[in-house]
C-alpha cells in the first residue's frame, strides 16, 4: 500500500481486518496479498462495472478474475438474484480457495458477502464499496444478507471480509440522492456515540452534500472508526451493537412499505431518525430543542422528514413487528437518552410511541 490512505482495523482477534481509506486507490493498490487461492470473483451491478470493474480487476495482478454483474438496486436484493452469483461461481468452476470481492453499494456488498458466507459452506470475500452509505456502513461489520417481501434483511449471515479498500474519489460519480442516503448513516454516528463529530457535521454539512473531498474523507474516516469500535466490543449484535440501528426500525419499515428500492435506505433512515428521536423527547429523554437540532441536520443533508404519503399507525406497527431486533414479541427500538448517547429499549410507552406516529403520520 501507498502513503495515500488512512487506516483503521477492525479488532477481531484472528479475524481483525484492515480498513483503508484514501482517494484514488481503486487501481493502484495491490489486494492479492489478501486472496490465499489463484481465484477471484467480483461482484458488481450494470451501473458501477462500466465506471469501475477495469480498475478493480487491476487490484488482483496475478490472479484469475472473472465477474457477475447483477442488476441495480434494492428490488433486486431477494434469492433470485442471489442465485446468479452462484450459477457465476459453479459455472466458472470456482473453488472452496476462491474470494469473492463486492464492487459497488450496499445491495452488492450485502450480497456478495452472504453469497461468500455460503458458498461451499463459506470462503473469503472482499468489500470495496463505490457509495457514501457503503463506505459509511455496510461494507464494515460482516452483516450480510437479503431482503423479504415481509421484512428487510431478514435472511443473511454474520461473515467478516477479508479487508475493505474505499475509495472516496469514486464519491464524485454518485447522484446527490444517494450522497444525502450517504450521510443520514454518517449522522448516526454522532448521534450514538460521539457528540463532537455532530458538532463537526452541522459545521460542515454543506461542503459534504457538495463532496468536498476532505470534508468527505474526514467523515467517512470518523464513521468507520466508530463502527469498528463498536463492532469490536459486539460483533453479532448481542447488545451494544444495537445502537447502530438507531432510526432502522422505523426507516425499515418504510422502506418495505413503499417497495425495496423506492425510498432509498438512507432516506428511510434519516426518517426513521427524526421519529426516534421524538419518541425519545416524549419519553422525557432529550430536549425539543435537542429534536429541532436533528431536524436541522436531516433537512440540511437533503433527507426527507416524512414517511410516505399515505404510511399509517397501523402500517408502522405490523411492520415493525417483524423487526430482528425484537424479543419474545417485545418491540425493542434504539433511542437517544441524550445526544451523543443511545440505547436499545423495550420499555418505550405505547401512548408515546402512538403521539410519535401522530405527528409524523398525521398528514398523510
Amino acid at each position: 500500500m501507498s502513503d495515500r490512505y488512512r487506516e483503521l482495523s477492525v479488532e477481531l482477534g484472528e479475524r481483525s481486518y484492515p480498513i483503508f481509506i484514501g482517494e484514488d486507490l481503486l487501481g493502484t493498490q495491490d489486494l492479492s496479498s489478501y486472496v490465499s487461492g489463484a481465484q477471484v470473483m467480483i461482484v458488481t451491478n450494470e451501473t458501477v462495472a462500466p465506471l469501475y470493474l477495469d480498475r478493480a480487476k487491476a487490484c488482483f495482478p496475478g490472479k484469475r478474475v472473472d465477474t457477475v454483474t447483477l442488476p441495480d438496486g434494492e428490488k433486486f436484493k431477494d434469492w433470485q438474484t442471489l442465485n446468479s452469483i452462484f450459477d457465476g461461481l459453479l459455472e466458472q468452476r470456482h473453488t472452496r480457495k476462491t474470494t469473492l470481492v463486492a464492487l459497488g453499494g450496499g445491495v452488492v456488498g450485502d450480497m456478495a458477502g452472504f453469497a461468500a458466507a455460503c458458498y461451499q459452506r463459506g470462503v473469503p470475500f472482499i468489500q470495496i464499496p463505490t457509495t457514501l452509505l457503503s463506505q459509511v456502513d455496510s461494507s464494515v461489520g460482516g452483516k450480510t444478507g437479503i431482503n423479504h417481501p415481509l421484512g428487510k434483511n431478514m435472511i443473511g449471515a454474520f461473515h467478516q471480509p477479508q479487508v475493505v479498500l474505499i475509495d472516496t474519489a469514486s464519491l464524485q460519480t454518485l447522484p446527490a440522492r444517494e450522497v444525502s442516503a450517504g450521510l443520514a448513516e454518517v449522522i448516526k454516528y454522532g448521534l450514538i456515540r460521539d457528540q463532537a463529530f455532530l458538532a463537526w457535521l452541522e459545521e460542515h454539512m454543506d461542503s459534504l452534500v457538495s463532496l468536498n473531498p476532505e470534508a468527505l474523507a474526514e467523515a467517512i474516516f470518523r464513521s468507520c472508526a466508530c463502527k469498528a469500535e463498536v463492532v469490536a466490543l459486539d460483533e453479532r449484535e448481542g447488545g451494544l451493537r444495537a445502537i447502530l440501528n438507531l432510526g432502522h426500525t422505523f426507516g425499515h419499515a418504510i422502506e418495505t412499505y413503499a417497495g425495496y428500492g423506492n425510498w432509498l435506505h438512507g432516506e428511510a433512515v434519516g426518517t426513521g431518525m427524526l421519529m426516534a428521536a421524538e419518541l425519545s423527547a416524549l419519553e422525557g429523554m432529550i430536549s425539543r430543542e435537542d429534536c429541532d437540532r436533528i431536524n436541522r441536520l436531516i433537512l440540511c443533508a437533503g433527507l426527507p422528514d416524512k414517511p410516505p404519503v399515505g404510511m399509517t399507525a397501523d402500517d408502522f406497527m405490523s411492520l415493525m413487528a417483524v423487526d430482528k431486533k425484537n424479543v419474545d414479541g417485545l418491540l425493542r427500538l434504539v433511542l437517544l437518552r441524550s445526544v451523543g448517547d443511545a440505547v436499545v429499549t423495550s420499555d418505550a410507552s405505547p401512548e408515546n410511541l402512538a403521539l410519535t406516529f401522530a405527528r409524523f403520520c398525521s398528514s398523510t
